[in-house]
Parts: C-alpha cells; sequence; structure tokens
C-alpha cells in the first residue's frame, strides 16, 4: 500500500470520529498555546521593564549614600547620608567624562492648592536634572541657573498633581503651598508614566535644590542622591570606575576600605532585572510545558481506546494484504495529524490572545517566532512519540485474533 493511500485513510479515520479527535487534540491546543502565551507575557513583562528604566534617562548613573549598618544588619542602599554638595562639585571639576550632573534633594510634603491638597514629593534639583531624564515641558517652562542660585521659590508639577489639584484650572502662575512654603507653578510638565511598579514619575514637584535645601529639607550637609548623564552609552562603566575615584579621594577612603557610597547605572538595572525575569520566564515555559505532555498522554490513551475499537477493521485489512508497517504508519500519521493540527490552532490562539491583551489590557505580550516554532515541532514530537506505542500494538495484531474480536 503507498504512503498516499495510506494519509488518506488516516485522515478518513480522523474525520469520521470529529468531536472524539478534537477532545485528542483539546490537550495539544491548550499545550502549546500556554506555552506561547506564558514565554510572551514573561518576555512582555521583562520588555516592559526595560522600557521603564530607560525612560529614566539617557545614560542614566546615579550615586546614593552607602548602606548604614546596625547590629551587624545592613538597612540597605542610601541609609548613609555620605553625599555632599561637596562631592558634586569635585565631580564637575575633575571629570571628563561626565555630561551633565544634579543634585537631588527630597521630602514627602502636603501640598495645598486652590482649595484642594494632595501628599506627593518633592524634589530639589538643578536645571541639569530635566535633560539627565528627559523630561520636557507640557506648558509653562523650565526654572534656570539664576533662578536656582536666586533660592526662587519656582515650582514645575508633574500631570498627577496637576490633575488632582487644579482639575480644570491652567496651574501655570498658580500658587502652591508647600508644607508652609509658598510657590508659583511656572511649568506642567508632560506624562512619563511609571519608572517601576507603583513608582510614577508624575506624582511629584521640582524645585531648585537651593530652595528646597533651604525651605523644605533644612539640611545644607548633605545630598539624597546625584544624578548623573555619561557622554556616551559606551562610557557609562569607565565614568562609573572615574567617579568612584574621585569619591574616594573625596572622602578620604584609606586604600583598604570599602566605599561609604553606592554607584549605580542603568546597564546594572537592566541586567539585574533581566535575569530576574528570565528565569520567571523559563521557569512559566517550563511549567505550560508540562501540559504538552499531558496533551500527549491523552493522545495515547485515545489512540488505544481507537486501536481496541477498531480491531476487527486492523484485522481485515491485514487479511486483505496490509503490512504490519503499512497499519504503524496509519496510527502514527493520524497521531502526527492531531498534534500538528492542535499546534497549529494553539499557536492561532496565542497570537489572538496577544492582539486582546495588548490592545486591551495593561499586560504586554511578544509573540516570540523561535517560541513559536519549537513549540509546534515539540507538538510534532509529542504526537510521534505518544501515539507510538498505540501504533506499534495496532501493527503487532494478530490478524486471526483480530477478525474474530467482537
Amino acid at each position: 500500500m503507498n504512503v498516499l493511500n495510506i494519509i488518506t485513510i488516516a485522515f478518513k479515520n480522523i474525520l469520521k470520529n470529529k468531536t472524539r479527535s478534537f477532545l485528542t487534540a483539546l490537550g495539544i491546543i491548550i499545550g502549546v498555546s500556554s506555552v506561547v502565551i506564558m514565554v510572551g507575557i514573561g518576555e512582555g513583562t521583562q520588555k516592559k521593564i526595560e522600557d521603564e528604566i530607560k525612560n529614566m534617562g539617557t545614560n542614566l548613573i546615579m550615586v546614593f549614600g552607602g548602606a548604614d549598618r546596625h547590629g551587624g544588619v545592613s538597612k540597605g542602599s542610601g541609609t548613609t547620608n555620605s553625599i555632599s554638595l561637596d562631592d558634586l562639585e569635585k565631580i564637575k571639576k575633575k571629570s571628563i567624562l561626565v555630561d551633565k550632573i544634579s543634585p537631588y534633594v527630597n521630602a514627602n510634603k502636603q501640598v495645598i492648592a486652590n482649595g484642594n491638597n494632595w501628599n506627593t514629593s518633592i524634589a530639589g534639583v538643578s536645571t541639569e536634572y530635566f535633560d539627565i531624564r528627559n523630561l520636557t515641558i507640557e506648558s509653562g517652562y523650565f526654572f534656570d541657573e539664576q533662578d536656582v542660585k536666586s533660592n526662587k521659590s519656582y515650582a514645575i508639577i508633574g500631570k498627577t498633581v496637576a490633575d488632582e489639584l487644579f482639575t480644570g484650572i491652567n496651574p501655570i502662575g498658580q500658587k502652591i503651598r508647600i508644607g508652609k512654603s509658598p510657590f508659583r507653578i511656572i511649568g506642567v510638565l508632560k506624562a512619563k508614566g511609571e519608572s517601576g511598579p507603583g513608582m510614577s514619575q508624575d506624582d511629584i514637584i521640582y524645585i531648585p535644590y537651593t530652595t528646597a535645601i533651604n525651605r523644605i529639607t533644612g539640611n545644607s550637609k548633605t545630598l539624597r542622591s546625584i544624578y548623573i548623564s555619561a557622554k556616551s552609552e559606551k562610557d557609562i562603566t569607565i565614568t562609573k570606575e572615574e567617579i568612584r575615584s574621585i569619591l574616594r579621594e573625596s572622602h578620604k577612603l584609606p586604600a583598604n576600605d570599602p566605599d561609604n557610597f553606592n554607584i549605580g547605572s542603568q546597564t546594572e538595572i537592566i541586567e539585574r532585572s533581566a535575569s530576574i525575569t528570565g528565569f520567571l520566564t523559563i521557569l512559566l515555559g517550563a511549567i505550560a510545558g508540562v501540559s504538552l505532555f499531558v496533551g500527549g498522554i491523552g493522545i495515547m490513551n485515545i489512540m488505544l481506546v481507537s486501536v481496541t475499537e477498531r480491531t476487527k477493521e486492523i484485522g481485515t485489512r491485514i487479511a486483505v494484504g496490509a503490512k504490519s508497517k503499512d497499519i504503524l504508519l496509519q496510527f502514527l500519521i493520524e497521531s502526527l495529524s492531531l498534534s500538528i493540527i492542535g499546534g497549529a490552532i494553539g499557536i492561532l490562539i496565542s497570537i489572538l490572545t496577544s492582539v486582546i491583551l495588548n490592545n486591551f489590557t495593561t499586560i504586554r505580550l511578544v509573540i516570540n517566532f523561535n517560541i513559536i516554532l519549537i513549540s509546534f515541532v515539540f507538538s510534532g514530537f509529542v504526537g510521534i512519540f505518544f501515539g507510538f506505542y498505540p501504533a506499534k500494538k495496532a501493527a503487532n495484531l494478530n490478524p486471526i485474533d483480530a477478525l474474530r474480536y467482537e
């Protein structure tokens, strides 16, 4: 019997029992779609985090205070006030790789304006901070260097603050009270979204750092952090080393003493997040992949039932000249076909799911065509692997016993 006839017979048997065929393929459909969707969500989450980190600024480097220790336990980066304006000035003077630099002092304060009040973050920065963080004005203007030197009571507010305090009113020129100090709004920033889970870049008010030190924090000796922009992305690593050398000299640290400050960058944050989300993606894919094996077991069980039901038919075919290899090939083709059809439907479902999630929810799902190809090929492998035993059993039936089977 030629292969074409065997394929024709195999497909006739699949179409003859449509409901059973669908239920047989259902495990593969669920398995393939689960793998593609789970891996896609993992990669989409990673891409979303990377975009949010890159959205924080251009070639960004951040300097924080060191980790405070109590009873041998570290309280985490930035818990000691070891960064000062003097450090910033030394970096400005000695660095040849730093493009822009800004101090950063902050406090959470209740703000009042237009009969409304809102608790938000107050950030004292220099004019270069807005370039470092890629912040743009929606209306109004940024304060300038002279405003910083003069301790001007100017405020630039984020979109969230504007919406909470000035619904239906143009905030530009309006008065706002931060704690007990009055300020005048000179600018509203364009919305920028989150820089991480639950970390809005729009729920903030920027004021000159000199004003923040004198009227908000009252601390002129130390800074919360220093924001720096390297001249190019490829220079980030050597710029960090240069800054580290300058700060160690500024802090008069002996050669064997550890740093009492921390330097971080976008690149490190992206690498760490990629490592974590990459592991989670593999874990999700592996969990979803289990359903493919479950689907394969389902195929084997249904095919075994099919062999039992078609025992007399198999005996008749062998009696009229069909060889064992023809029977084996027929059942393998049936199993493979069900797996491939199930895989194709699973891929279509995953693509449709990605369209729905990406357009109507905040979940980001990236369709990886390599994963689609691997899942499709693997579904075919599952069909052959789990279909071989039922096919072998059918091929080894004794024709006399098969013809007598009722």
